[in-house]
Protein backbone atom coordinates (compact mmCIF):
# COMPACT_ATOMS: atom_id res chain seq x y z
CA UNK A 1 0.00 0.00 0.00
CA UNK A 2 2.90 2.26 0.56
CA UNK A 3 4.02 2.24 -3.23
CA UNK A 4 0.47 3.07 -4.10
CA UNK A 5 0.49 6.18 -1.84
CA UNK A 6 3.91 7.79 -3.08
CA UNK A 7 2.22 6.92 -6.93
CA UNK A 8 -1.36 9.04 -5.68
CA UNK A 9 1.11 11.75 -4.19
CA UNK A 10 3.84 11.84 -7.03
CA UNK A 11 0.32 12.34 -9.62
CA UNK A 12 -1.85 14.58 -7.53
CA UNK A 13 0.65 16.62 -5.34
CA UNK A 14 -0.35 17.20 -1.69
CA UNK A 15 -3.19 16.18 -0.28
CA UNK A 16 -5.65 15.70 2.27
CA UNK A 17 -5.24 12.71 4.24
CA UNK A 18 -9.35 12.50 3.50
CA UNK A 19 -8.80 12.83 -0.52
CA UNK A 20 -5.63 10.33 0.00
CA UNK A 21 -8.22 7.87 1.42
CA UNK A 22 -10.57 8.49 -1.17
CA UNK A 23 -8.04 7.58 -3.97
CA UNK A 24 -6.88 4.30 -2.28
CA UNK A 25 -10.23 3.31 -2.02
CA UNK A 26 -10.88 3.52 -5.45
CA UNK A 27 -7.52 1.89 -6.16
CA UNK A 28 -8.47 -1.02 -5.05
CA UNK A 29 -7.99 -1.02 -0.95
CA UNK A 30 -11.63 -0.31 -0.54
CA UNK A 31 -12.16 -1.66 2.75
CA UNK A 32 -8.87 0.41 3.85
CA UNK A 33 -9.72 2.37 7.49
CA UNK A 34 -8.13 5.63 8.77
CA UNK A 35 -6.06 3.78 11.00
CA UNK A 36 -4.39 1.49 8.36
CA UNK A 37 -3.85 4.51 6.33
CA UNK A 38 -2.67 6.22 9.52
CA UNK A 39 0.25 3.21 10.45
CA UNK A 40 1.26 3.20 6.57
CA UNK A 41 1.88 7.21 6.45
CA UNK A 42 3.29 6.86 9.96
CA UNK A 43 6.18 4.16 8.36
CA UNK A 44 6.49 6.37 5.51
CA UNK A 45 6.98 9.70 7.59
CA UNK A 46 9.79 7.66 9.66
CA UNK A 47 11.64 6.46 6.54
CA UNK A 48 11.96 10.25 5.35
CA UNK A 49 9.57 9.77 2.19
CA UNK A 50 6.25 11.74 3.25
CA UNK A 51 5.62 14.43 5.35
CA UNK A 52 2.24 15.37 7.31
CA UNK A 53 1.16 18.08 8.82
CA UNK A 54 -2.07 19.32 9.89
CA UNK A 55 -4.51 21.63 8.67
CA UNK A 56 -7.67 21.78 10.87
CA UNK A 57 -9.21 19.73 13.62
CA UNK A 58 -9.11 16.13 12.17
CA UNK A 59 -7.67 17.22 8.79
CA UNK A 60 -4.24 16.57 7.77
CA UNK A 61 -2.00 17.55 4.44
CA UNK A 62 0.05 14.41 3.16
CA UNK A 63 2.71 15.74 0.98
CA UNK A 64 5.95 14.16 -0.49
CA UNK A 65 9.65 14.93 0.60
CA UNK A 66 12.13 16.30 -1.57
CA UNK A 67 14.76 13.58 -1.89
CA UNK A 68 18.11 14.77 -1.41
CA UNK A 69 21.40 12.83 -2.95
Amino acid sequence: METVVVEVLQRKGAISDEDLLGFLRESGFGDLGFGELNRALLRLEVEGVVYVSSLARGKRRVELRERKE
